[in-house]
């Protein structure tokens, strides 16, 4: 009996000295004379998936979204910028001057991390792109950087499998994407 009670306080007193004397106060929910803790969890279910395996695709939908979608907010802001900027710029060599400038310090920013992109975030940030900015990303370069550079880049997408081109379709192809970047707008996600 001596050798249990010993034992006992043995646990209680290596059990004591790893407890963290941290106090959480968490929202609660009583019924009846019970008190609940009341937690909420970052769970996203979709709610259309047939399958598991159609549950997996939204799943990595929302992530390469979740990861994108800043870039494109980022490029959105830019290309404002970039507007104003050349608006008051009346000589041409002189906005190219400062374009090539601008294209230097966005590749130096940011060529690791788009580097490291996949395929499918990359046809995502293409889309996003179009969807925060109102133009597709050919547009964009022909505007910024002529018609023989968008060409060029057109044709180094296509050999991939991409299409700098394409539009975003917000109630067809893309409606998923179009709902998880609301849900990143109103801050459910």
């Amino acid at each position: 009996m001596k050798r249990i009670i010993l034992i006992a306080l043995a646990i209680v007193l290596i059990t004591k000295g790893f407890a963290q004397d941290k106090i959480y106060v968490l929202p609660v929910c009583i019924e009846g004379t019970d008190t609940i803790p009341y937690i909420v969890l970052p769970v996203y279910i979709h709610v259309g998936a047939k399958n598991k395996r159609e549950a997996e695709r939204f799943s990595r939908l929302l992530y390469n979204v979740r990861k994108v979608y800043p870039y494109a907010r980022f490029s959105a802001e830019k290309l404002q910028e970039y507007d104003d900027m050349l608006a008051k710029i009346p000589n041409v060599d002189e906005r190219k001057k400062v374009m090539k400038e601008a294209e230097k310090q966005l590749r130096k920013q940011f060529q690791k991390d788009i580097e490291n992109l996949t395929f499918s975030q990359g046809i995502i940030l293409l889309k996003l792109v179009d969807r925060e900015t109102g133009k597709t990303t050919y547009k964009i370069v022909d505007e910024l950087r002529g018609s023989l550079r968008a060409f060029f880049y057109q044709s180094i997408a296509r050999l991939f499998g991409m299409n700098l081109k394409s539009q975003y379709d917000p109630k067809g192809k893309d409606k998923d994407i179009e709902r998880i970047v609301r849900m990143i707008e109103l801050g459910e996600l």
